[in-house]
C-alpha cells in the first residue's frame, strides 16, 4: 500500500513538525517503530516508515484498526497509563494483552511516553527491536532514540545561536505579504526587533524597506517559488530605534509543505561594511576617473600655453633678431653704417629671449628646486609677497631637509597650489609657511587668516584642486589634510615619509 498524502487534523507537536525538519526525517529513517497517539480519545496521528513498511497499511487504514491489532494493547488500558504517569517525562514499559496482529510482533517490548504539547498530551510509542546487531547487544532503543532526540536538538540549537545573522523560516500569506514562522534570537541584533513580535507583526519587514527593495525582494520571492530556486536577495532596511539603514542579505532554499504552501528556510546577515566599502570604492574610481580627465585636460591646456609661448616670445623675437641682423648685413654690404642704437635693439631682443625661456622652463620645472626644498619653498613665499601683497612668512627648524625630487615638486607644487587659492577665495591678511623635519616625517603647512573653508566645498565634484593635491601625496604615501581653524582661516597639513 502507498502512505497517505492526508495530514492528521490533529496538530502534531513541535518536534515532528514541519519546523524541525532534522528531528522528522530521523523518526523517518530508524528501524523501530513509532506511533503517536493523541490524548484523551487515543487517535493515531502519526507513524513513521517503518510501521508503514512493516505492516503494509497507510496512516488512514491504520486509524481504522483496533489499537488492540496494532499495538497489542487495547485503548482502556493507554488512557490509565496516562492518568496514572501524567507527571514523567521518561520512557516506561507496557505490558502487552496480546501479540500485534499487524506490524512487527517479533519485539520483545513496548515503550511509551508522554510527551507534553501546546494542543494537548500525546503518547509516543516504540516497538523495540532487540536481536542482535553486528554481533553485539543492542542497548534500550527507546532510551538511546531519545538521547539522540536530546542530543539532535541540542546541536540544532547549538548552530542557530552561533549562526552570524539570523535564522529564519517565512511565507507568503494569500495578498503576498511575509508571514515568518521562525525566527532566532540574531532578530533584535539585526533588525531591532524581538523576535516574537516580528513573528506577530510580520508585515513590519517590508515596512523597513523603501518602495524599489521592497519591490525587489517580492519579485525575487515570486520567481524562487516559481522555480523552487534558491532566494538570493540583497537590500537596505530602517532601523529606526537607531536611525540608520542597514544593508543585508537575506538567502533561503524554498520547499513545497504537505498542504501545499511554500516555506523558505534560510538566513538574514549584515552586509553593511561591505556594501559601504563596495559603494566608497565605486565613488573613489568614479573620482579618480574624473580627476584623470580633469588632468588631462590641464595637460593639454597647459601644452597649448607653452606652445603660444614659443611662438609668439620665443618665435616672434628670432624673427625681430633675424630681420635686424639682416638689415645690418644689407648697410654693411653696400658700405653703409650701421647704428649703434640698431645693434643695441637687437641686444635687447636677445635678452627677452633669454627671459621667455627662463620663464618657460621655470614652468615645466622650477629651477629653484637644485637649491634645496628650503630654499624654494623659502623663495615662494617672498614672490608671493611681492607679487600679491599679502603677507607672507616662512619658517623652518632645519636648515636644509633631504628629500626626493619627487617630494620636492610635490611640496613644491602644493604651495604653490594653496597660495593660488588664498589669493583667489581667502581674502586673507596674511600667510605662513612652515616647514619642519620630525621623528622621521617631512611636516607642511600652510596657513591664513582668511574666511576659511566650507568642509563641505572640500567634496565638490569639481574640487580638482584639493583633490589634485590629495594624490601626489598619496601617491607618495603620505597624508593630506585641510582644516578650518579655531578662530579664523583655514590650514593645508602635508605628511611625508622620509625615504
Amino acid at each position: 500500500m502507498t502512505v497517505s498524502a492526508n495530514p492528521p487534523l490533529i496538530a502534531l507537536p513541535s518536534f515532528l513538525s514541519e519546523g524541525s525538519p532534522l528531528l522528522n526525517e530521523l523518526l523517518h529513517t530508524v528501524a523501530d517503530e513509532f506511533y503517536l497517539l493523541a490524548a484523551p480519545d487515543m487517535k493515531l496521528v502519526y507513524a513513521n516508515a517503518s510501521v508503514l513498511s512493516n505492516t503494509g497499511y497507510d496512516l488512514v487504514c491504520l486509524q481504522k484498526l483496533p489499537l488492540s491489532d496494532v499495538l497489542g494493547v487495547s485503548k482502556t488500558k493507554l488512557q490509565s497509563h496516562l492518568q496514572a504517569h501524567a507527571g514523567e517525562a521518561k520512557f516506561l514499559r507496557l505490558m502487552q494483552d496480546q501479540a500485534p496482529v499487524v506490524g512487527r510482533v517479533s519485539h520483545e517490548q513496548l515503550r511509551v511516553k508522554i510527551i507534553a504539547s501546546e494542543q494537548s498530551p500525546f503518547l509516543l510509542l516504540i516497538k523495540s527491536d532487540l536481536s542482535p546487531i553486528s554481533g553485539s547487544d543492542c542497548h534500550d532503543c527507546a532510551q538511546t532514540f531519545n538521547q539522540v532526540l536530546m542530543d539532535s536538538e541540542s546541536r540544532v540549537e547549538a548552530i542557530i545561536s552561533n549562526t552570524p545573522g539570523l535564522v529564519f523560516q517565512l511565507q507568503l500569506d494569500p495578498r503576498g505579504d511575509i508571514v515568518f514562522t521562525y525566527l532566532s534570537e540574531g532578530c533584535k541584533a539585526l533588525l531591532g526587533f524581538n523576535a516574537a513580535d516580528l513573528m506577530q507583526e510580520s508585515k513590519l519587514f517590508f515596512a523597513m524597506m523603501n518602495p524599489r527593495d521592497k519591490a525587489s525582494l517580492r519579485k525575487r520571492l515570486v520567481q524562487s517559488a516559481d522555480a523552487l530556486t534558491q532566494l538570493d536577495w540583497e537590500g537596505r532596511v530602517w532601523i529606526n530605534d537607531w536611525q540608520d539603514n542597514k544593508w543585508i542579505n537575506l538567502r533561503a532554499i524554498p520547499k513545497v509543505l504537505n498542504d501545499g504552501v511554500i516555506q523558505w528556510v534560510g538566513i538574514m546577515i549584515n552586509i553593511t561594511q561591505s556594501k559601504n566599502e563596495k559603494l566608497e570604492l565605486q565613488e573613489s574610481r568614479h573620482e579618480l576617473a574624473q580627476l584623470t580627465a580633469h588632468m588631462n585636460q590641464i595637460k593639454e591646456l597647459e601644452r597649448t600655453r607653452i606652445a603660444r609661448e614659443i611662438h609668439d616670445d620665443l618665435g616672434g623675437n628670432l624673427t625681430a633678431i633675424k630681420i635686424g641682423l639682416t638689415s645690418i648685413i644689407n648697410r654693411l654690404a653696400t658700405g653703409l653704417p650701421v647704428s649703434v642704437e640698431q645693434a643695441k635693439g637687437l641686444e635687447s631682443i636677445v635678452d627677452n629671449t633669454f627671459e621667455a625661456i627662463h620663464k618657460i622652463s621655470s614652468d615645466l620645472r622650477p629651477n629653484i628646486l637644485d637649491l634645496g626644498i628650503v630654499a624654494a619653498l623659502e623663495w615662494q613665499a617672498k614672490e608671493f609677497e611681492k607679487q600679491v601683497g599679502i603677507s607672507c612668512t616662512f619658517t623652518t627648524n632645519q636648515a636644509d631637509i633631504v628629500v626626493t625630487p619627487d617630494q620636492a615638486i610635490t611640496l613644491f607644487r602644493i604651495c604653490q597650489e594653496s597660495m593660488s587659492n588664498i589669493a583667489k577665495h581667502a581674502n586673507a591678511t596674511s600667510v605662513h609657511v612652515d616647514l619642519n623635519l620630525h621623528y622621521g616625517e617631512i611636516i607642511m603647512k600652510i596657513s591664513d587668516n582668511g574666511i576659511g573653508i566650507n568642509t563641505a566645498d572640500t567634496y565638490k565634484p569639481n574640487s580638482f584642486g584639493l583633490r589634485g593635491m590629495q594624490e601626489r601625496v598619496s601617491a607618495l604615501y603620505g597624508s593630506f589634510d585641510i582644516d578650518q581653524l579655531a578662530d579664523q582661516g583655514t590650514v593645508v597639513a602635508v605628511t611625508l615619509p622620509i625615504e
